[in-house]
């Protein structure tokens, strides 16, 4: 047998996506690809799935198949092996076409889609006992992260998960990566990690090495935001160069410096080793202002729940607390108590993910779609009905 009909066999033999899984209908996509809702066609499975289909890497005018994205690589290697409640499960990997399939389990919100809701809709803060049991979940399952030598590398509202119990599920894994013994320095691999908005100061100040720390830094930046129900730093990003050059980023630097205070040796004794530290004299002086912006946040009263926000956001690396002792932090033993399904404790609804019927390139046929969407909408009546 001859290695073309080899793998002419072997890829007959691999399962389709669309034998195993109906699909719902799409839910967005990224530069990695596309979401997909979709259910078992196993009658007895009755959970929900997310689908997501990695594009291909190709190279050139010509679309040169090139094979499968490093992103792609590291989020199955690592969701393989990484099995946590507060963590979004992987239920399997397929391959077909040269397209990545990886079936996650399916999670109705996420922090983004709550903060808006509140913002626009409710016009109301999100109620305390939310963001403690949201802030306590979160910490939950970056410190399994942690404790498994794992950077999550881009935490943000958007890839923070929500089931419609209220269990919280970090998911996008696709700069997460092993910290415990690399190769080479973490900057070599990834020049650029963290959205802006919630990339660490010392990130910003051009380290070439970094540590977990960096994503207690942007736990802290998502505590403000579900808190205040906007970015706390909400920085123009400078953009890199046509020769791959990182920029300063002068904006970011200074919304951090406008709330925090501009960062000294006092407190942060390393400042001065870090590359960009020379631009630091070329800002004005500003003071700490932490406290005033979160007194000024409406219904947030706990002065525990300001020094774990204050604890979160500190400059220096080697200081900033850890997910570990977030977690044991004398906020979360303050009443109201962090819930683990805490929507379905406190009978709390918020309107389901829009799932839309466009085309989509899983190839499901109309009819598929049609069925899928009636009876999801039957679902959705059956479940308001249930609550009256």
């Amino acid at each position: 047998m001859s290695m073309s009909e080899y793998k002419l066999k072997r890829d007959a033999c691999r399962p389709k996506v669309l034998e195993k899984y109906d699909i719902v209908g799409f839910i967005s996509s990224g530069t990695y690809g596309r979401v997909y809702k979709a259910r078992s066609r196993n009658k007895d499975d009755h959970r929900e799935f997310a689908i997501k289909k990695f594009k291909p890497d190709r190279e050139g005018d010509s679309h040169h198949y090139v094979g499968i994205s490093q992103s792609a690589c590291r989020e199955i290697a690592l969701c393989r092996e990484l099995n946590h409640e507060n963590i979004i499960g992987l239920e399997e990997v397929l391959l077909e076409d040269k397209a990545i399939f990886m079936v996650f389990e399916y999670a109705e919100h996420d922090f983004l889609q709550i903060i808006h809701y509140h913002l626009h809709t409710e016009r109301k803060p999100i109620p305390e006992i939310l963001i403690k049991s949201f802030l306590w979940q979160l910490l939950n399952g970056v410190a399994y992260l942690h404790a498994n030598w794992v950077l999550h590398r881009d935490l943000k509202p958007a890839n923070v998960l929500l089931t419609s119990d209220g269990i919280v599920k970090t998911g996008d894994l696709g700069l997460a990566r092993l910290f415990n013994r690399p190769l080479q320095p973490l900057f070599n691999g990834d020049k650029v990690v963290v959205t802006i908005w919630y990339r660490a100061p010392e990130l910003l100040f051009g380290a070439r090495h970094y540590t977990k720390a960096i994503d207690m830094w942007a736990v802290g930046c998502i505590y403000g935001e579900l808190l205040a129900l906007k970015p706390i730093f909400k920085g123009e990003e400078a953009k890199m160069d046509t020769k791959k050059n990182v920029p300063f980023q002068r904006s970011q630097l200074t919304k951090i410096f406008e709330v925090l205070g501009t960062p000294t040796k006092e407190v942060w004794p390393a400042i001065d080793q870090l590359p960009d530290y020379c631009h630091l004299s070329t800002f004005p002086q500003c003071s700490n202002n932490l406290k005033h912006m979160y007194q000024m946040i409406p219904g947030v009263k706990s002065e525990s729940g300001f020094n774990l926000f204050s604890a979160l956001l500190e400059y220096d690396p080697a200081k900033r607390i850890t997910a570990e002792k977030a977690l044991a932090h004398p906020y979360f033993q303050e009443d109201p108590k962090p819930l683990a399904n805490v929507l379905a404790q406190q009978n709390i609804e918020y309107p389901l993910r829009r799932v839309t019927q466009e085309d989509n390139d899983i190839k499901a046929t109309k009819s598929v779609l049609g069925s899928m969407a009636k009876e999801e909408a039957i679902n959705r009546a059956n479940k308001k009905a249930r609550n009256v």
